[in-house]
């Protein structure tokens, strides 16, 4: 029975979904001009179920390039409505779109001059009048088996805010960077971290000169903690690297006289490398596709040796 229920469910909504899809129309566009014109914040409004929908538009519009925040609209009767200012856009979540909180909110919107965009299931309603643009969010039915809890329909104005809020970010020219800014902690914070933030470098970055002696060069390795060293020439530029690996095959091969050649003789002279401001996640990739535990980091300018990225590093992130 009850997953009888929750197929019916989700049908519901997924229709009420496609429903509203159907219907979109350039009030969309304007909508998201009002919004994209705003000099200050967006905020957002509700009473009750539309009120927790408004919380996560504004949380997603936020961390998507356009400032926001959520204002209570009883709240805003008592003192919050010195939270708005001349500049700010309002978007407003009223199914009925005769809130009673909201419709008294009117005077102070308009002598700031504060455009409204409305999500309302009634394009009739007072609010939907009294706005710049209103969109149509009404379903057939609530998936509520008693048609009264907002259910559909609070599921068709997340949809919609979720629309303005990419739609919005597109024409911000949202990158992943100011995304990774927004997001430093947890895991979409990993995901786009660059391997500048991550690699070793300065007094850790393993270094050794083209004719380092291979005692030298082990010790470097052995003080570094990385299973390899980095070679560069003069100017710093890469010129090869050694490995753990690398150093176990010359023994087997050379002996001893292992210890009388230079890092230059012993070096493998094409390594992988990557730039600084690649994507963490891709430079984990990289590595696990090539099978190898390090990677040079080169500053494609200079072309000169800035850090070393190790798999483990890599590892303790929460990437995939």
């Amino acid at each position: 029975m009850s997953l009888e229920t929750a197929r019916r469910v989700l049908r519901i909504e997924a229709q009420a979904i496609k429903d509203v899809l159907a219907r979109l129309d350039v009030s969309f566009d304007r909508a998201v001009e009002v919004l994209f014109a705003c000099k200050g914040r967006v905020v957002v409004t509700g009473m009750g179920k539309s009120g927790l929908i408004g919380r996560k538009i504004s949380g997603t519009l936020s961390s998507t390039g356009t400032p926001s925040f959520f204002l209570h609209p009883a709240e805003a009767l008592h003192g919050d409505l010195g939270m708005l200012a001349r500049g700010d856009a309002l978007l407003a979540i009223s199914y009925g779109g005769e809130t009673q909180e909201i419709l008294n909110l009117l005077e102070t919107l308009k002598r700031l001059e504060i455009a409204i965009v409305t999500l309302t299931g009634n394009l009739q309603s007072t609010l939907a009048e009294a706005s710049d643009v209103a969109l149509d969010v009404s379903v057939k039915e609530e998936a509520c088996s008693l048609n009264l809890a907002p259910t559909a329909s609070t599921t068709v104005a997340m949809a919609i805010g979720d629309a303005l809020a990419v739609s919005l970010l597109e024409k911000h020219g949202f990158r992943p960077d100011d995304f990774a800014a927004l997001h430093p902690a947890g895991r979409l914070g990993n995901k786009l971290l660059r391997v500048e933030h991550l690699m070793h470098s300065g007094d850790a970055l393993p270094r050794v000169a083209q004719d380092t002696a291979m005692p030298a060069v082990f010790h470097e390795m052995s003080a570094k903690k990385l299973g390899m060293t980095t070679v560069t020439t003069s100017e710093g530029k890469l010129a090869g690297i050694l490995t753990d690996g690398d150093l176990r095959r010359l023994m087997e091969k050379h002996g001893g006289a292992t210890l009388a050649m230079t890092a230059g003789d012993c070096m493998v002279r094409t390594p992988q490398t990557i730039g600084p401001k690649i994507l963490a996640s891709e430079a984990l990739n990289l590595m696990e596709k090539k099978k190898i535990t390090s990677v040079v980091v080169v500053d494609p300018a200079s072309q000169k040796v800035v850090g070393v990225v190790h798999l483990h590093d890599l590892w303790t992130l929460e990437l995939m």
